[in-house]
């Protein structure tokens, strides 16, 4: 049960990092620092943006519309971090209390 555990804080830990180089690089999207055209780049943001639009899309329908702020990213690292919490704090010492 331990090691389960241990797999879903990695998977946790993973989305973290998409979530964020995904909303560095939308950033450097709306920015015009990266060519957008450039395969290379593009494939990267069609990853990042398939791997993380299911994710913010359900967030977006709750969130009211702040313009040209988009503040899914943040929720979903909140999220993960509570996630994570309640699985360090709570999971794992119930599991070494239990014996399992």
């Amino acid at each position: 049960m331990l090691a389960v555990l241990q797999v879903i804080l990695l998977v946790l830990d993973i989305v973290w990092w998409l979530v964020i180089v995904s909303a560095i690089l939308s950033w450097l999207f709306a920015f015009n620092v990266v060519n957008a055209r450039n395969p290379v780049v593009d494939s990267i943001g069609n990853f990042l943006y398939r791997a993380t639009e299911p994710l913010y899309r359900p967030i977006r329908r709750v969130l009211p519309d702040l313009g040209g702020i988009d503040l899914s990213p943040l929720v979903v690292l909140l999220l993960i971090f509570f996630i994570q919490q309640v699985i360090v704090l709570y999971l794992i010492p119930a599991v070494y209390r239990a014996g399992v």
